[in-house]
């Protein structure tokens, strides 16, 4: 029942575990963003450089100022019309962990649309780590059945939730947004 999968979910990021879960895009591993030990983990995980960074989950546009010190008028457009999820980078990140904010200040930010994710961070009260289920440099998973079995072992609790819907799913479209509006996209 989603209920429980979203309770014992939060128990693992409260205790700085990380959680593999499904996401209105592929399947990510995720984490407390506000929390640099459980970051660290997730680069350790996937073996990534710490230098690239992650996407943020939030579970509402209004939570942005939040995390962005000058959010675009713009912005709040590009995410309700979005036909297809999209992470928007934007400078001025704070009151995240420090290891996923850029050099330059920025962080990647999504409204997330799936429910599993909503309620989970609804119930946290805290942005969550949302970053592809595979090893840096390998094939993004479609789906949970191409998850390799090295990132479901290295994570703290896999979400019973979606594991057989073998639609392939793709990554979310990014795009870098200025405070003075100018865009361009990094992943279409």
């Amino acid at each position: 029942m989603l209920k429980d999968e979203v309770a014992k979910a939060l128990k693992v990021l409260q205790d700085g575990g990380i959680i593999l879960y499904p996401t209105d895009t592929i399947w990510g591993i995720g984490c407390d963003a506000t929390n640099a030990e459980a970051v660290k983990k997730v680069y350790a995980l996937k073996q990534r450089d710490e230098a690239k960074s992650l996407i943020v989950l939030v579970d509402t546009d209004n939570k942005l100022p939040s995390y962005i010190t000058e959010v675009p008028d713009i912005a709040y457009d590009l995410i309700e019309y979005a036909e297809s999820p999209l992470t928007l980078v934007m400078p001025g990140a704070k009151n995240l962990a420090p290891n996923l904010i850029a050099e330059d200040g920025s962080v990647g930010l999504r409204v997330t649309s799936h429910e599993f994710c909503k309620q989970l961070i609804q119930r946290f009260r805290k942005p969550i780590v949302s970053t592809s289920a595979n090893i840096s440099g390998q094939p993004s998973p479609k789906n949970f059945s191409g998850v390799a079995d090295e990132i479901i072992e290295g994570v703290d609790y896999v979400v019973d939730v979606d594991q057989h819907d073998m639609t392939e799913k793709k990554p979310s479209t990014i795009m870098r947004l200025e405070p003075d509006g100018r865009f361009e996209f990094i992943r279409r």
